[in-house]
């Protein structure tokens, strides 16, 4: 070999050494982004945008600077190093001023201490935060017909969805059964096209459609034989989320041979453009979210619906609201787009919220008023209770049960769990034909490994009359949703319910004295498990959302902003499913699915959004927020105090009344959001003043994210113009203040408040008269009575003379210093 020859496959092997430890980083340079650069460098004239105002991409400024940012960081990297030793993923160039690189830790240092380097952090990975609700929400009779019915519910607002991206030939996505869509010029997004079909995955609905996995390549976790390397959901995640949010109105629900229903999204005439970033297996890598995310806002969006949260904190920064995600979102409502955000799965644990800062609207799930039971009488005359989506057996007639475990084929294949039902070909057909199957709910099912979707496959497939799922042991938090099945199947969830029926079985069945089955005795009947039952009950907070109190860092210090901001529909929600998605093994291959998660709630609330944008084109983010939050309801449908699942003692579920911090402002109203008579208006320089007087923030960091010098002005971070008031840490007395705008007729407003004894509230002035689009300050004083160690809560309300009614929760924690 010679020398020449040696060199160049030394050269290769410490390439690929080196990127073999390459990590992707997210890095934040000097220099401002589009969207707040006013002007000076290089003689480029001004980009910036004011509060709430869209940035025009197509100017010749705006294409110029770009540009520019663009070289200057290609410019940085070659300096520092070696061509082939380094690979820039993405330029962010609108919303913040930076770029992702796949570079090694020794790397990441070299470019940390380079001039002109704010921040270098290492990408973080996030996950997903896994139809009836429209009338559960009133939105057929009260809100539709005022913007001129479904089919206009919605027009020309477009939905902006950072998911698993979309299934286009679903018919909650089609284009040909309604009015044709016109142009929206205000949207310049771009339209990939399927590698496969060479077809284009928009449609007029569907008016944009790109997928961004740089960094997840740059990390080995991208495969294109299941992710694929477009817009096509491989998951269903992102299907099920933009139907829930701007579905199609009137689609027929249908599985198995029953309809359950028609689905349709909260905006059904609203557009959908897809901006992929999260993969079936693995979630998703900031990097990817954040050019998502720019890209998104680049082309002019309204609203973004975001069900993604971190799997963990940022390695390197302390503050939650300060790290290139929030931040990235900080620009986006800076450039007028509403952003809904999944609170997160974490409950009922307190400070398990994944979304904190105050310029994103965060949702919590609840559970609506329709519930799917069943049940199964037994011969004995015991009636057990359960969850299954199935028809009842058949006639009048009772069938034989069979235990999985006593119609094996043969012993040997005991390395299977044949219990669990999911290989039909170690089950005896000749016992299982005609009678009822009889399964056990193994941890393989908790993992995902085994299917209720299987198990009626395996009992259809040997000619059973139906099965039963039989929970003999649960974890605490097991988490059971009823599955849509086409043969009688049901689920018995209560350990001591499914005793009952084994207790039945063994007695009734009579074995030889090798334990061998000599006759099968026992008999039941499966009942219908299709239609709902209704409760008033609804709403409730899920168990699984996740809760407040906010924190302002990682240390889990409490933030001086409530969170949860509102509640949705996030429990058991029909919506289209990607027929080659794999989020949920029981609807692989379907076209909907009905899942549950905070995943869930958050489309709904973007889709309310584009209800309230449509009626108030020129409202900001921060109104359109205010709006919702402002004529929330706190009563279910029985008129009581909203409740909130939680643990017990023994950790079964339980409920109990519900606070803010389950809820924030309280279940989503959007008849009364439409039309909510005064609101808190909020803008960029208020978000900047919410950061610089939160106690522990690092003024540089602040600087170094937002390119913006400190404004005290607002004194105290509960000052924050929002439609909640919290103070996490009150000694003696604080005067709070609050601005109200009249977005309604001249109207005069009774103040009032309440809060629990520990805290006294005073709110002045008692009244005040507003005139049109007129704005008026008022206080609210707090004094700590007593130090209970716990929180407070009470309302502010507010009672309008031509009957609007605002109200705003009241949080605070007394200390006596």
């Amino acid at each position: 070999m010679s020398a020449a020859e040696f060199l160049c496959i030394f050269i290769v092997l410490f390439t690929i050494f080196i990127l073999g430890r390459a990590e992707v980083y997210i890095v934040t340079v000097e220099g401002e982004p589009i969207i707040s650069y006013r002007g000076g460098d290089n003689g480029f004239e001004a980009t910036a945008v004011e509060s709430d105002e869209k940035i025009d991409t197509t100017s010749e400024l705006v294409t110029s600077y770009a540009r520019h940012l663009e070289k200057k960081h290609d410019m940085l990297l070659g300096l520092l190093f070696e061509r082939d030793t380094y690979k820039k993923l993405y330029s962010y160039k609108h919303l913040i001023n930076g770029f992702a690189v796949h570079i090694t830790p020794d790397q990441a240092e070299i470019l940390q201490r380079a001039p002109g380097v704010k921040s270098v952090e290492r990408d973080w990975k996030v996950r997903r935060l896994t139809t009836h609700t429209p009338e559960f929400l009133g939105l057929p009779t009260g809100v539709w017909p005022t913007g001129g019915g479904f089919d206009r519910a919605g027009e020309d607002i477009v939905i902006g969805f950072v998911d698993s991206g979309i299934y286009p030939h679903h018919p909650s996505f089609g284009s040909h059964h309604t009015d044709p869509y016109g142009p929206v010029p205000k949207y310049r997004g771009k339209c990939e096209v399927d590698p496969d079909t060479k077809r284009s995955f928009c449609n007029g609905k569907i008016i944009g459609a790109q997928h961004f996995a740089e960094a997840a390549i740059a990390a080995r976790a991208f495969n294109p034989a299941v992710d694929f390397a477009s817009p096509l959901d491989g998951d269903g995640h992102g299907s099920h989320t933009a139907a829930i949010a701007a579905g199609n109105n009137g689609i027929p629900v249908r599985m198995h041979g029953h309809e359950f229903g028609r689905a349709s999204g909260m905006a059904p005439r609203a557009r959908i453009a897809v901006y992929k970033a999260l993969y079936r297996l693995f979630g998703g890598f900031v990097a990817d979210v954040v050019a998502a995310i720019d890209q998104a806002v680049h082309d002019g969006v309204d609203i973004l619906s975001l069900s993604v949260g971190p799997n963990s904190p940022p390695a390197t920064t302390k503050t939650t609201f300060l790290n290139p995600f929030d931040v990235t979102l900080l620009a986006a409502v800076k450039a007028g787009v509403f952003v809904a955000q999944a609170a997160g799965n974490g409950g009922p644990f307190p400070k398990t919220l994944v979304s904190y800062s105050p310029w994103i609207t965060t949702v919590a799930a609840a559970i609506d008023d329709r519930r799917y039971k069943n049940h199964l009488n037994l011969g004995n005359g015991k009636i057990l209770a359960g969850i299954g989506l199935s028809p009842a057996t058949h006639g009048n007639r009772t069938f034989t049960l069979v235990a999985a475990n006593d119609v094996l084929l043969d012993s040997s294949v005991m390395k299977y769990s044949a219990s669990d039902c999911q290989r039909p070909e170690v089950l005896n057909k000749n016992l299982v034909e005609g009678n009822i199957l009889l399964c056990g709910y193994s941890f393989n099912f908790v993992t995902g490994t085994a299917s209720i979707k299987k198990v009626s496959e395996t009992a259809k497939s040997l000619g059973a009359a139906g099965f039963v799922l039989a929970v003999e042991n649960v974890s605490p938090g097991t988490k059971f949703d009823p599955v849509p099945v086409g043969i009688p199947g049901i689920l018995i969830t209560d350990v001591t319910k499914s005793m009952d029926l084994v207790d039945y079985y063994n007695t009734s069945t009579t074995r030889d004295w090798t334990g061998r089955v000599k006759s099968f005795k026992g008999t039941g009947t499966i009942g219908d498990g299709l239609m709902p039952i209704l409760h008033k009950s609804a709403p409730q907070v899920a168990l699984f959302s996740a809760r407040g109190p906010n924190i302002k860092d990682f240390s889990f210090q409490d933030a001086d902003i409530l969170k949860p901001d509102i509640l949705a529909p996030g429990s058991l929600i029909w919506a289209a499913w990607s027929p080659n998605g794999t989020d949920e093994a029981n609807f692989l291959g379907e076209g909907f699915a009905l899942i549950s998660g905070t995943s869930m709630a958050a489309p709904h609330i973007a889709g309310i959004a584009a209800l309230v944008k449509q009626k108030h084109p020129h409202w900001s983010p921060a109104a359109i927020k205010s709006a919702l939050m402002t004529t929330t309801t706190k009563l279910d449908r029985a008129s009581r105090p909203l409740q909130a699942q939680q643990y017990s003692e023994t950790e079964a579920m339980k409920l109990v009344t519900a606070t803010p911090f389950d809820y924030g402002s309280g279940h989503v109203n959007p008849r009364a959001a439409l039309d909510p008579g005064l609101i808190f208006d909020a803008g960029y320089e208020d978000y900047l003043g919410f950061l610089c007087t939160t106690p522990g923030i690092d003024i540089h960091e602040i600087r170094n994210y937002t390119n913006q010098p400190c404004n005290y002005s607002m004194g105290h971070p509960y000052n924050f113009n929002t439609p909640s008031i919290t103070v996490a840490h009150l000694v003696k007395t604080q005067v709070v203040t609050r601005t109200v705008t009249n977005v309604a007729e001249e109207e005069t407003y009774s103040m009032s408040a309440r809060m629990q004894p520990a805290i006294a509230i005073e709110v002045n002035p008692p009244a005040m008269t507003l005139k049109p689009g007129a704005s008026r300050k008022f206080t609210v004083t707090l004094t700590v009575r007593s130090v209970t160690g716990t929180y407070s809560f009470g309302e502010i309300c507010m009672k309008g003379s031509r009957g609007h009614k605002v109200n705003i929760p009241v949080i605070a924690q007394g200390n006596w210093r």
